[in-house]
């Protein structure tokens, strides 16, 4: 190896501008396809269920659905769903043979895209794809200073959203708190959708709580696109519909619903929420199943009034702690079914949602932290489409908090991060990069050309996240975490203004009762 051509000319001879240069290569952005994480990288690594295990959860959910069926359809449902092949019985349940569910499932939509106003943002839900974004409906605002909880505005709401649209990680924005200072439930209805659209361009999910505020709201979202046209060329609203009530009975109301928004266009999240242990059964792989078949039921609901329409597969089993019965979302068998649920989801090939991020603790604190990092991990490597509530949840979905939306964005970052896993090429394993700095050169690889070149498209840093020694830590005023991203929250909410048009605004603000600045 003694040729001059054998050996490489040390890094340190090439480097230009040191720190400086770094600093300033690192502080550039990055195009969209150079970034070390993005929405829809794939994931699919980890697979708690075996093949023949997802064969007997598939089995059983359509036994269940033969066998047991759902009770309380709305009549227009009833006529919806006997008109396609499903048979309601003497008790008023209504059950589907196994040769109906096939068809339907062959009809179901895949590979949709959920549109942002800004096409940047659009979510594509094909294959393993995964995004995390926000979901629930909190009903208290976290104080992390004072360890206050107190109602949510929508305020709180528009905020919540105005930060999302600057968090790179957080990749759609579902309404995450209820609007508890709006007293009529139409206003609070249109308060939530707008508030959510004022704040983001990205990917919207919203719900209705009464049939009858789905066109007035529609009025509103055609304002927003430029016509009823443009809305249907583009929906950039999807609605959490909760269409059934577990164990197995359809939510009246949602049904009716969910069957006016299918036939306005907008995509629907089929969510079944059910809670291991009370109201889905205590075993994981028997709550994957009821969640299963619900989903399943709704999956005939939907393509029965229109073949084809966007809908996500919302299996959403929550687990509780079966010593007092209260929820645990951010527990590891939540982590697991949710994983399980993606496996499904996959099988089916449908896009597929469910939950992660959720954090049982009060607080941001240490807690907060291993919960949201465990279960949104298992959800990004398991290939979950749409992995909603992931960041600022508290309390089991009681409580909201705008900081932990900051930090939860680092923790996503992360996350994403694990499931890009690790690109083996002939460039990465080139032996190049070793003999310049082994034979001859510094001993180390912190200046290296390499190293320059992955800085930023190999590594991820946190925007909040504290990386100093213990001298620079001291030196700088020892900051705390949480201080750090109450600063990042008021440096982003004081730059982050509407993305509605002025006029556009106006007008509506005009029309309808709007209750945050």
């Amino acid at each position: 190896m003694g040729g001059g051509d054998d050996v490489c000319e040390p890094a340190r001879a090439r480097r230009s501008g040191g720190r400086a240069a770094r600093v300033a290569e690192r502080a550039a952005p990055l195009a969209e396809a150079l970034r070390p994480v993005r929405p829809g990288l794939p994931g699919g690594q980890y697979r708690p269920l075996t093949a023949a295990g997802v064969a007997q959860i598939h089995a059983a959910a359509l036994d269940a659905l033969e066998e047991i069926g759902l009770a309380n359809a709305p009549p227009s449902g009833v006529e919806i769903l006997t008109g396609a092949g499903a048979v309601q019985g003497a008790d008023g349940r209504i059950r589907f043979p196994r040769a109906l569910v096939e068809d339907m499932l062959a009809k179901a939509a895949r590979g949709i895209t959920l549109h942002g106003r800004d096409p940047k943002h659009d979510l594509h839900l094909t294959g393993t794809n995964v995004h995390f974004g926000t979901a629930g409906a909190a009903v208290h605002i976290v104080d992390p200073l004072t360890l206050d909880y107190r109602e949510s505005t929508a305020q709180d709401l528009y905020d919540a959203a105005r930060l999302v649209q600057h968090l790179d990680n957080v990749h759609f924005y579902q309404r995450t708190m209820v609007c508890r200072d709006v007293v009529d439930n139409f206003d609070m209805d249109v308060n939530t959708l707008y508030g959510c659209l004022s704040g983001t361009t990205k990917h919207v999910g919203t719900s209705f709580s009464d049939p009858s505020h789905v066109a007035g709201c529609f009025d509103l979202l055609h304002m927003v696109a430029g016509g009823e046209a443009e809305w249907r060329a583009r929906p950039f609203v999807s609605n959490s519909n909760c269409f059934v009530v577990p164990p197995m009975k359809f939510a009246e109301e949602s049904c009716r619903v969910m069957e006016d928004c299918v036939r306005r266009g907008m995509p629907v999240l089929l969510l079944s929420a059910g809670q291991a242990g009370a109201t889905a059964p205590a075993p994981i792989a028997l709550a994957i199943v009821q969640a299963m078949a619900e989903c399943l039921a709704g999956v005939v609901y939907v393509n029965a009034i229109q073949p084809g329409a966007p809908a996500i597969f919302g299996t959403w089993p929550f687990v509780s702690d079966l010593r007092t019965g209260a929820m645990s979302g951010g527990s590891a068998e939540q982590a697991l079914l949710t994983a399980g649920c993606a496996q499904m989801h996959q099988f089916y090939g449908l896009p597929g949602g469910a939950a992660s991020g959720i954090t049982d603790s009060k607080l941001p604190d240490m807690q907060a932290g291993w919960e949201q990092a465990i279960t949104n991990t298992l959800a990004g490597l398991s290939g979950l489409n749409m992995c909603y509530e992931a960041v600022g949840m508290h309390a089991s979905l009681l409580g909201f908090c705008l900081e932990s939306l900051v930090l939860g964005d680092d923790i996503l970052g992360q996350v994403m991060r694990l499931v890009r896993g690790i690109d083996v090429t002939p460039d990465s394993t080139s032996l190049d990069a070793m003999k310049e700095v082994c034979l001859g050169g510094p001993g180390h690889y912190l200046g290296s050309a390499q190293t320059l070149g992955l800085m930023q498209t190999e590594y991820i840093y946190p925007a909040v996240g504290n990386r100093m020694s213990p001298k620079e830590w001291n030196e700088a005023g020892k900051p705390q975490l949480l201080d750090r991203a109450i600063a990042r929250k008021n440096e982003i909410l004081a730059k982050a203004g509407s993305q509605i048009a002025p006029e556009v605004d106006a007008a509506i603000r005009a029309r309808f009762n709007i209750h945050f600045r």
